[in-house]
């Protein structure tokens, strides 16, 4: 659901405002899993007709194994209806308050508990973990991790969004497949990231959206050797969009990407982020027929037009899942 009342006092400056975040908690846990489909399809659909063809999709939300099993679950029905969705447990950013504040007794039932059963249940492919916010130590951060890996999870990790946090210090030794956000890597993050065969996940959405003027550094990465891509990184707190095209023209305008760079970062890289690179993201012998087609005559079109939708048509596996409508004009 929109976070109006968080984003209304955001704008009038409070630093914080997290009735957000507890109201989506709520009615994820509260709500029945037909309700939350229902709005996961819509938003699925609207996904389509901005072009988008193969998406991730997170949990984190449920807080406990009823609430996160649900929305797993729920993005399993979603799949080839009409996309390709990969599924991804983040591991909770607070602490349930039947835990009481007991980060360490937490950490351990999802080890122990929830990750295991979502594993045996194959609802999952990826496990992430939020390294910047100061909920759990850098220790119970890497025990989740390990425990993850252990179990045939391939990892992900969120660092640097809005602060330096080791995150990629952490994704490199574990052999995550990716680092997202990244605002502030520094020259060491950038460094490991170039050596590695990890993927730079940048999302400028989230900084265009808070407003924070930090923007992950794209061009050291590029230049240094990094495989980047990009996301919308859509939630309701920080990154309320599904337009791909608005990702390009900022990662154009606020990262110095090339138009070039940054469709191949939204494309071919992205693909290959999520675990689909033998499948999607380019046109190749083999792969699925997922193509858009714009009312642009140039591809540097996307960016230029930033927040307008391009998309005439979107096929997926060879086929037309939507054609832009003729407009009216009778009144």
């Amino acid at each position: 659901m929109p976070w109006l009342d968080d984003y209304e006092a955001r704008l009038a400056g409070a630093e914080s405002a997290p009735s957000g975040l507890t109201s989506t908690i709520n009615a994820v846990r509260r709500g029945s899993a037909k309700r939350l489909e229902a709005r996961a399809r819509q938003i699925v659909y609207g996904m389509v007709r901005h072009g988008t063809t193969t998406l991730e999709a997170k949990s984190g939300y449920g807080m406990d194994d009823t609430g996160e099993l649900k929305i797993l679950r729920v993005q399993a029905k979603l799949r080839e209806a009409p996309l390709d969705i990969v599924s991804t447990f983040l591991c909770p950013r607070s602490i349930p308050a039947a835990y009481g504040g007991d980060a360490a007794g937490y950490i351990a039932w999802i080890c122990s508990e929830l990750l295991p059963k979502i594993r045996r249940k194959g609802l999952a492919r990826f496990a992430d973990f939020v390294c910047d916010e100061q909920v759990f130590s850098p220790e119970q951060s890497r025990r989740y991790l390990e425990t993850a890996r252990g179990l045939g999870f391939a990892l992900k990790v969120h660092a640097g969004q809005f602060r330096g946090s080791g995150g990629v210090q952490l994704a490199v030794a574990l052999n995550a497949v990716s680092a997202d956000h990244l605002d502030y890597a520094g020259r060491n993050d950038v460094d490991l990231l170039a050596r590695s065969n990890m993927i730079a996940v940048l999302l400028p959405g989230s900084a265009f959206y808070l407003g924070t003027g930090r923007y992950a550094p794209a061009r050291a990465l590029i230049d240094e050797g990094a495989a980047v891509a990009l996301a919308t990184n859509f939630n309701p707190g920080t990154s309320p969009t599904y337009n791909m095209q608005m990702v390009v023209a900022l990662a154009c305008a606020r990262l110095g990407m090339s138009p070039a760079e940054a469709l191949c970062a939204a494309t071919f890289n992205a693909a290959y982020a999520i675990g689909c690179g033998n499948l999607a993201g380019s046109l190749e012998v083999g792969k699925a027929g997922d193509l858009i087609v714009l009312n642009a005559a140039d591809y540097r079109e996307i960016p230029y037009h930033f927040g307008v939708n391009l998309v005439r048509m979107t096929v997926k596996r060879g086929a037309i899942i939507y054609k832009e409508g003729a407009v009216s004009g009778r009144l």
